[in-house]
């Protein structure tokens, strides 16, 4: 089992209503990136305020980081936790082909949703980012407690603690997080679509008030989703995503 990675805090829950609510909570005492986990949440919440169904046996977390660099780069965070997210997948079951990514935050495994990444910022300025991560270890979400189907959920089926889970996460996140801090976006957007869902296929990007159909041409370098629908290339920034 891998050692906690130097240069990150650790706090955990028996039970929280959202790990993301309680690193809003303490903002002003974090000063280095500090992870929060909770083995089970009574609240949690999924992008755009969406319930997210967080049960016993799964895992929930959230890394409270400072903000370091330019706010517009803090949306591509999300690419980073995803790549983190697959790397610990495969550590954990040696089956890469099994996993994939769809944008903007989701892990897929055998082309069903098996984690989910919510990204929020805190604090004055902000000051900080959260995020928010949820794995379907062991039990699969009831349909009645998923807000949005776009893909159906899964779980990983081996039998693996929260707290374990996390210490491999955690390793690679940081390993991630120094890439993106080095390079820039570039190299985890090249990394991000080599494994990227549907890439070169049609796919539905359904927002609040529209829809398009299209080929899933590329992310762009602003981490942005582009499709080409009719000729017209789209750069898409929030949507739904269909398959």
């Amino acid at each position: 089992m891998m050692d906690w990675p130097n240069g990150f805090g650790l706090i955990t829950f028996e039970t929280i209503d959202s790990t993301n609510k309680e690193a809003s909570r303490r903002v002003n005492e974090t000063i280095q990136p500090t992870w929060i986990l909770s083995y089970e949440q009574t609240s949690g919440i999924g992008r755009r305020g969406r319930r997210w169904s967080s049960q016993k046996g799964n895992f929930s977390a959230t890394l409270l980081m400072p903000i370091s660099g330019s706010l517009s780069t803090v949306a591509l965070h999300s690419f980073v936790a995803s790549l983190a997210l697959r790397d610990t997948l495969i550590h954990i079951t040696s089956e890469p082909e099994r996993f994939s990514l769809k944008w903007p935050n989701d892990v897929l495994m055998d082309e069903c949703k098996i984690a989910g990444i919510l990204l929020e910022t805190c604090g004055v300025g902000p000051s900080h980012l959260s995020i928010g991560i949820g794995v379907n270890l062991s039990v699969v979400p009831e349909a009645n407690k998923i807000e949005n189907l776009a893909t159906p959920p899964t779980c990983l089926g081996i039998k693996i603690l929260p707290m374990d889970f996390l210490k491999i996460l955690a390793n690679y996140l940081a390993i991630r997080l120094n890439d993106f801090n080095a390079s820039g976006f570039e190299k985890t957007r090249l990394d991000w679509l080599k494994s990227a869902a549907n890439i070169g296929r049609t796919i539905t990007a359904r927002m609040p008030n529209s829809e398009i159909v299209g080929k899933f041409v590329t992310v762009d370098e602003e981490g942005a989703l582009v499709l080409k629908a009719d000729d017209i290339v789209h750069s898409i920034h929030a949507a739904d995503i269909f398959f």
